[in-house]
């Protein structure tokens, strides 16, 4: 097995610079053989590159070699993420055991930070072991019970295969989702709107039990269009009618994190922000929805910028 092994040293005096020079060696994933000798995967070796560089502007000295690791030394338990696993896995648990409605703004803001703390963790843990993946399906389990709370038949997952629809065959129809819509909804509608039905008829429901035969039903259990796989609704119809254009890839991306937890994506924050102070303020949906379009034409038309 090849390994990168970064040797340095700095002036003793210099405290200020071997911390930030430790801080980095954390954040990289190195392993420590013994004090200013690191240790990282070949495939990895790049990230001693600015550390050391970092070492030499502060007068100390660094070298990058890269070797055929001795038969003797264990590199994988070198590189094991267990404990730092388990860590989050507590923490998962003491958040699941303590749900409450009326916490959900502060449930929100701990499980997005243990999310970044997997995350950060996933990028460095080098030689993954089952307990990645079970780490991961508690934390996807937990932001989707925290982000159901206070919310009435939110749908869950199913399994199944995404159909590739027409759009001329759902021109002129009648749309229902719940009423009082949170993010998935309202951008499912927006998108309806938009790019699939010309003319849509868009009703909020009391309850999915309500639904007209005639409608078309969105984001509930047994709807025509719901949450699927890793899908929420908006991803749903995207595939379906095949509109997974760079722009609406990333709003899909905004619109699952902030229905159902996962990546963050760097809008997100502030879009919650202003759909949640509509929705605070707001009770008619149809003035709801209205406000909200020009939020998500406005987000559409940036990001349709960028990506051109």
């Amino acid at each position: 097995m090849n390994i990168s092994l970064l040797i340095s040293s700095l002036p003793t005096q210099n405290s200020t610079a071997r911390m930030r020079v430790w801080r980095s060696l954390k954040a990289s994933g190195a392993a420590t053989i013994r004090d200013g000798v690191y240790l990282l995967p070949i495939t990895h070796s790049e990230k001693f590159e600015a550390i050391a560089q970092d070492v030499i502007s502060e007068q100390g000295s660094a070298y990058i070699f890269q070797a055929e690791a001795p038969l003797n030394l264990e590199i994988v338990s070198l590189f094991n993420r267990n404990e730092e696993y388990e860590a989050i896995r507590k923490q998962l648990v003491d958040l699941n055991q303590n749900q409450n409605e009326s916490e959900k703004k502060e449930l929100l803001k701990q499980v997005r930070k243990l999310r970044k703390s997997f995350d950060a963790l996933v990028e460095i843990d080098y030689y993954p072991s089952e307990i990645q993946g079970q780490t991961l399906n508690e934390l996807v389990s937990l932001e989707h019970s925290i982000a159901r709370l206070g919310e009435t038949n939110e749908p869950v997952f199913t399994q199944a295969k995404i159909k590739r629809l027409l759009k001329k065959d759902y021109q002129n129809r009648v749309w229902a989702t719940r009423k009082h819509p949170w993010i998935d909804r309202l951008a499912s509608a927006w998108l309806i709107k938009n790019f699939i039905d010309e003319s849509p008829q868009l009703i909020w429901l009391e309850s999915p039990s309500e639904c007209p035969a005639h409608a078309l039903g969105y984001d509930f259990d047994g709807a025509a269009f719901t949450h699927i796989d890793n899908f929420v609704t908006f991803e749903v119809l995207l595939h379906s009618f095949e509109l997974e254009t760079p722009a609406l890839k990333k709003i899909a991306e905004i619109v699952h994190y902030l229905d159902v937890g996962g990546f963050e994506p760097p809008e997100a924050i502030g879009i919650e922000k202003v759909i949640q102070g509509l929705r605070s303020q707001i009770s008619n949906d149809d003035q709801l929805f209205e406000l909200a379009n020009y939020i998500f034409d406005g987000l559409y038309a940036d990001l349709k910028r960028e990506c051109s």
